[in-house]
Parts: C-alpha cells; sequence; structure tokens
C-alpha cells in the first residue's frame, strides 16, 4: 500500500486564538472531520487514522476548516476538550520546562524530585522558600545569583500548577486580562 498524502494541519483555538498543536491529515482524515464534526489526523508514529482524543476524551470540536493558499496546509480552529498535548499541557507549544514538569507529574516516575513534591502544600513550601530567596538574591546578589535563584522559583512555581492541576495558560491568560489599553 502506498505511503497517505500527508498535509500538515495547524489546529487553534477558536476562542482565544492560540495554536494548540500541528497534526497531519490525509484524505481520509480530513473526509472524517468533515463528516463527524470532530478532528481526526494521520498518525504518522502509528501509521493509522487517530481521532484525537478517542481514549482520553480531549476531542476537538471543530469550528472552522480553511486550506492555506496554495492548499499545502490546514487550519482547524477547533473548541478542545482538555488538554491538547499528550503530557497534559493545554497546548503542545507550552514552555519545554512545562512539558517536563507535566511529564513527570502525569507519570510519576520513581526517584523524581517533581513526582516528590506534587502534594500541593509541598509545592507551595517549596515556592515560598524559593521566592524569599530570590527576593534576597535581587537586593544584594550577584546577577548570576539571582537568575539562579529565579530559574528555581520558575521551576517550583511549575510543580505547584501541575501539582493544582492547572496550566501555565491561567497564569498567561491572567497576565493578559491585566493588560490595560
Amino acid at each position: 500500500m502506498a505511503d497517505p498524502v500527508l498535509t500538515p494541519a495547524i489546529v487553534q483555538d477558536a476562542d482565544d486564538g492560540r495554536v494548540l498543536m500541528l497534526a497531519y491529515m490525509d484524505e481520509e482524515a480530513l473526509r472524517r472531520t468533515r463528516e463527524t464534526g470532530e478532528a481526526w489526523f494521520w498518525s504518522r508514529s502509528r501509521q493509522e487514522l487517530w481521532h484525537k482524543g478517542e481514549t482520553s476524551g480531549n476531542t476537538l470540536a471543530v469550528v472552522e476548516l480553511r486550506d492555506d493558499c496554495d492548499g499545502d496546509a490546514i487550519l482547524l480552529r477547533v473548541r478542545p476538550a482538555g488538554p491538547v498535548c499528550h503530557t497534559g499541557s493545554l497546548s503542545c507549544f507550552a514552555p519545554w520546562l512545562w512539558h517536563r514538569v507535566a511529564e513527570r507529574a502525569k507519570e510519576r516516575p520513581e526517584g523524581s524530585y517533581v513526582a516528590s513534591l506534587l502534594d500541593p502544600k509541598d509545592a507551595a513550601r517549596k515556592v515560598g522558600e524559593e521566592g524569599v530567596e530570590t527576593a534576597l538574591a535581587g537586593a544584594g546578589e550577584s546577577d548570576e545569583r539571582l537568575v539562579e535563584e529565579l530559574a528555581d522559583l520558575w521551576f517550583h512555581s511549575y510543580v505547584l500548577l501541575a501539582a493544582r492541576g492547572l496550566d501555565p495558560v491561567a497564569v498567561e491568560d491572567e497576565l493578559a486580562r491585566r493588560v490595560r489599553p
């Protein structure tokens, strides 16, 4: 059997415009998407059709489907029914550190520092500790020391979000809400 002709499909949240993922569609995936109103793709790793959310329940309701100007890419504007990324993130384009923390929180591997802090009280305690250390470094230590402490604070903040079942997108949305015209 010949390999299917695959077209890149950019998946975008219809409500806020955030890019959620990049996948590939063949003619059958495109047909099923149009027929069902939910996103179907071609899995290059499994070499089969894939109904997004079939096992997780995190389907993508298609609001609009567009071809680009020369027909070599597709834009799907969707309403997701949960996280889009296999790591549990709302978008596959989340920061690399969040992907790592979310993956560890999901899999909880033996000996993982992230997994050891997934009780929200433990994670919150570490954020408090790192916040104080960051403030002290900012007030009177070297730039290098401040960067080190901010790295610890950002990391532990991500762990706290994961411990509470939240995504950094919630923080980004809150910051965007605060922007004044």
